[in-house]
């Protein structure tokens, strides 16, 4: 485009008629619109008097024009239309002449975007636009500010109190907040944001007051809820994005965090009353309320720790005072706590959406009641009764496969709370050997399956052993399957007697006390056969035998009738003595059998002094002396053609404490052996608690055993004291 020279004047006064046009269109007066033509004609006559050289270049005042032109349009025109205006009637107006200040602005910038885009850019000068919006900002935004923030803060009040409003009128005047800011929420903050905030919680402020007095626990948070999702309403459809956090933590601390106490403790209808009515929306709201409030949830998850608590200490105590057996008290007890259990689990899982918090509080609360029973047992015998008592055959309860299932993984969730984790691994390896040695065990894999719910639990050091006896009862099924082909094919090594044998690893089950037996002739041949079968496999075992753990079917050839005896071994080596003797004496019994004064006591009044009375003993009293004699009891007879003939039981209980109290000290001195290997050096009351940390997954340490021990490793030399700070030790290499 090629300019030409114009003078000022001649230009202006051409220019200004085309802006006079532009006000009559906005003031809605009969007045065409711009064609093209006329358009071209004013952004050249602008050109002209802009790209020309000095004296002929008129930028500058044709810049300074500009905003004249705005400023008189301003004053003139918009500013007028505001007086005498107030509240809703204010914000139309004000809304209707920023439209009208935008349409101007967007026109005269592109008849003078030639001077926008060279001489503003090359003079480092406040753009066309910045200089329309100032003089909006100076003439009319700072004059009315202070009135239409009042008007859009009393128009979001009435909306609160249920007043149907113009949601658009109100996003647009809080646009122009946002607008005169350019580009910063500067001003929207401080002249609108800053003002509202304080009215909202003001007004929630008084509502919050009136609620609490009238309202229960639910009620409350039900409008609670309603406030805050109007809040965000509000937000969505005219505040800015940029107000909804500011605006959520106000509504918050006026009706959550000011009467948190009052609204969790309401006596009918409080944190307590929902838990104890079993109210799960309303504690879930509790929840969606509070959780998004800095430690809103922490007396919530103390209320819930203390219930649980409160609950579970009740049920002990009930079930603890009731007159039934022992046996059916313990299991009913641990039935009960189950129960309780799988009740807040759902609580925690479905209300408070398994939050670490309310994670912690069930653990904690479970764990006072769980580790203190009230009964003779320990918690760790008590679940391992229970789940013996569910694997077993012949169990208390008759239930379906699935109830077993469901029942056992609820089970060992319970081993999470209690602190002696590694006795009940011991209870259950003894009451498991039982189960798998004695066929008493109702389903293999049931077994399999506690054993896997157990390593998930406890890791896989605590279920080794266990599964490896699980094992050894697998391949000795294979091995008794061989042993019968050995047989077959060495008819001349047939025992005479049917002989199953089964194969236990040392190191993984029980130990049990080893005992000389002299064992009958018959018996004798059926231990040299298997170990003539065994070295055919590997010469690289050594066979020990463990008779206490065997059992015999014999046959009692009694004056009546046969009758099939199921006996111990060493009750079969006791009664097979008879059948090359009519009267023994209790000397005489022992010598043979090499048998220790209180294995034999327990033996003979088995046969003599029980329920079934297989031996005849003189004198005829309910205990055994050592000068006492047996006769074998011809007479003796009963109805069925089969009975077993039990052992007196034996307390295990004292034997297993010990032997875990022996695996602790190894596992302190093998703690603190470790932490002081990655230390080398270290204080007391650290060590102490790194020790403890690393223990508590398997059980709750004594602080003076760890103490001892320490003492032990000292005069062991792998520590040494500090000659200066007798409090902190060092590790010998």
């Amino acid at each position: 485009m090629e300019s030409k020279t114009i003078d000022f004047e001649r230009g202006w006064d051409h220019v200004y008629k085309g802006i006079k046009q532009l006000r009559r269109i906005l003031e809605g007066l009969p007045e065409p619109l711009f064609t093209s033509g006329e358009y071209v004609m004013l952004y050249s006559t602008v050109y002209n008097m802009c790209a020309r050289n000095p004296p002929h270049n008129y930028s500058q005042q044709l810049y300074d024009k500009y905003r004249e032109v705005l400023e008189e349009y301003i004053t003139s025109t918009l500013s007028p239309s505001l007086r005498g205006k107030r509240d809703e009637f204010l914000l139309r107006e004000l809304v209707k002449i920023w439209v009208n200040h935008k349409v101007m602005v967007r026109w005269l910038s592109r008849f003078f975007n030639y001077l926008d885009r060279y001489f503003v850019d090359y003079r480092s000068l406040p753009a066309l636009n910045e200089v329309g919006m100032t003089c909006f900002t100076d003439l009319v935004y700072r004059e009315v500010q202070t009135n239409i923030k009042d008007a859009a803060i009393v128009l979001i009040g009435k909306e609160r109190e249920g007043d149907r409003i113009d949601c658009s009128l109100l996003k647009n005047v809080l646009d122009i907040f946002v607008a005169v800011g350019m580009g910063s929420m500067e001003r929207y903050e401080d002249d609108f944001e800053a003002d509202m905030l304080r009215d909202t919680g003001a007004y929630y402020s008084r509502k919050a007051s009136s609620w609490i007095e009238e309202d229960s626990c639910p009620e409350y948070m039900l409008k609670c809820e309603e406030c805050l999702k109007k809040e965000r309403d509000r937000v969505f459809h005219y505040l800015r994005s940029s107000s909804e956090v500011k605006l959520i933590e106000k509504v918050q601390h006026e009706l959550l965090v000011t009467y948190i106490d009052r609204l969790l403790e309401k006596e009918h209808s409080g944190c307590r009353a929902l838990l104890r009515d079993d109210k799960a929306d309303d504690l879930s709201r509790m929840y969606r309320l509070y959780c998004k409030i800095p430690r809103g949830l922490d007396p919530v998850a103390d209320i819930f720790k203390q219930h649980v608590t409160a609950e579970g200490t009740a049920l002990v105590q009930a079930i603890g005072a009731a007159s039934n057996a022992p046996g059916v008290q313990e299991h009913v007890l641990l039935r009960k706590i189950i129960e309780l259990h799988c009740k807040y689990m759902a609580y925690v899982t479905d209300c408070f959406q398994n939050h670490n918090l309310f994670c912690n509080a069930l653990k904690d609360a479970f764990k006072v009641f769980c580790n203190n029973t009230g009964t003779d047992s320990s918690s760790a015998e008590l679940l391992a009764t229970f789940c013996d008592d569910i694997l077993k055959k012949g169990g208390s309860e008759k239930l379906s496969d699935e109830a077993i299932e469901e029942t056992l993984e609820n089970a060992v969730k319970l081993l999470a709370y209690i602190n002696d984790r590694d006795l009940f691994a011991e209870f259950y390896r003894k009451k498991l050997a039982r189960r798998l040695l004695f066929d008493r065990s109702a389903n293999d894999d049931h077994e399999r399956s506690v054993l896997s719910k157990l390593k998930q639990q406890c890791g896989e050091q605590f279920t080794s052993k266990m599964e490896g006896m699980v094992t050894d009862i697998t391949l000795s099924r294979e091995n008794h399957a061989a042993f019968e082909d050995y047989l077959r094919s060495n008819s001349a090594a047939h025992p005479g007697i049917d002989l199953t044998v089964t194969i236990l690893t040392t190191g993984f089950w029980p130990s049990y006390k080893p005992c000389n037996l002299n064992l009958p002739t018959e018996m004798i041949k059926c231990v040299e056969v298997f170990k003539g079968f065994y070295e055919t496999k590997t010469k690289h075992k050594k066979l020990t035998w463990i008779y206490s753990l065997g059992t015999c079917n014999l046959s009692g050839m009694f004056d009546q009738k046969t009758i099939e005896l199921v006996v111990s071994t060493h009750q079969a080596a006791v009664l097979m003595l008879f059948n090359t003797s009519d009267r023994l004496s209790y000397s005489e019994i022992m010598d043979q059998l090499n048998s220790t004064h209180e294995d034999l006591v327990r033996l003979l009044h088995s046969l003599s002094c029980a329920k079934y009375k297989i031996l005849s003993k003189q004198p005829d009293t309910k205990t055994i002396s050592r000068s006492d004699y047996f006769e074998f009891n011809s007479k003796f007879t009963n109805k069925l053609r089969r009975i077993k003939i039990p052992l007196p039981p034996v307390d295990e209980k004292k034997k297993i404490v010990e032997d875990v109290d022996k695996d602790r000290r190894y596992a302190i001195d093998a703690a603190i052996v470790r932490v002081m290997k990655t230390r080398k050096v270290l204080g007391y009351q650290q060590l102490v608690s790194e020790c403890v940390e690393q223990l508590s997954q398997t059980f709750k340490p004594d602080i003076k055993a760890i103490k001892k021990q320490i003492e032990d490793l000292i005069t062991r030399e792998f520590l040494e004291r500090d000659e200066e700070n007798p409090n902190t030790f060092k590790y010998l290499a």
